[in-house]
């Protein structure tokens, strides 16, 4: 995995000169101004939390390395209907091309029709991306501890906070997260898969969370929630409320049934 992610930067940055090539920073902040969709994303999770509600982030992916195509007949607005049909109070949605086969014009699409914070799940490795995002109606931007070197992950940060846009900084390991906790205004979400081996165990988040306990925002737990059982677990366990969750929702034959399963759960 860790060469895949070699790969998908190397993509990602010529990804981004095309972006460049057609809008300048000052064409992207005058589209930023005429729109007022924006919601703080940060802010929606605490106010979840302090009401002691359990807080999905519902991911609209149509692929992945690890899992190659995750739905056949992919229509990213068809399945934030559904997911918000049926509760869902954030949306992550993949923009990252070649791997993940997203696309930055589905949150573009979503926001037009529905009034929900979004996370733009991809891979930031250059400043220019984060008005790029929010010019898409991106409400949340990504970073990967494991991605970037500190120096980037820090100027990300700043010119996210400058242009008014939630973080959220994800970590693999201690070592992350004993870094993670210097970006006091961000979520930090705790991945718990391997990126050497691709295996994926709650436990990750359990230990991981003990470092973060005095970081004063939301923590996410990332990857691998397939049952009630697992988000009690992490509950129980960790304190962790939020939870990012893609695969389990997209694979469910009944969404509905699915989200009653991961949220009704007395805490």
């Amino acid at each position: 995995m860790e060469n895949v992610l070699k790969s998908i930067i190397n993509k990602k940055k010529n990804k981004i000169l095309n972006y460049k090539k057609k809008y300048t920073v000052g064409n992207l902040l005058d589209k930023i101004k005429n729109l007022n969709n924006f919601i703080d994303f940060k802010n929606e999770i605490k106010k979840r939390n302090s009401e002691k509600k359990i807080s999905i982030i519902a991911e609209i992916k149509k692929a992945s390395p690890s899992a190659g195509i995750l739905v056949q007949n992919f229509d990213p607005l068809n399945i934030a209907k559904s997911f918000i049909e049926n509760g869902a109070p954030f949306l992550s949605v993949l923009t990252e091309e070649d791997f993940f086969l997203g696309k930055l014009e589905y949150i573009q699409e979503i926001k037009k029709k529905y009034k929900i914070p979004i996370l733009c799940k991809d891979f930031f490795v250059d400043t220019y991306q984060i008005p790029l995002v929010k010019s898409f109606g991106a409400d949340c931007i990504l970073i990967i501890l494991s991605a970037v070197d500190k120096s980037l992950a820090f100027d990300l940060y700043q010119a996210a906070k400058e242009l008014k846009i939630s973080i959220l900084v994800e970590v693999h390991s201690i070592k992350e997260a004993e870094i993670a906790l210097s970006f006091e205004d961000s979520l930090i979400g705790i991945n718990n898969r391997n990126l050497k081996t691709l295996k994926v165990s709650l436990d990750k988040t359990v230990e991981i969370s003990k470092i973060l306990k005095s970081h004063s925002n939301p923590l996410i737990c990332e990857s691998g929630i397939n049952s009630s059982d697992d988000v009690r677990y992490i509950l129980e366990k960790s304190g962790i409320q939020n939870f990012l969750i893609g695969e389990s929702l997209l694979k469910s034959k009944n969404i509905s049934s699915k989200f009653k399963e991961l949220t009704q759960i007395n805490h």
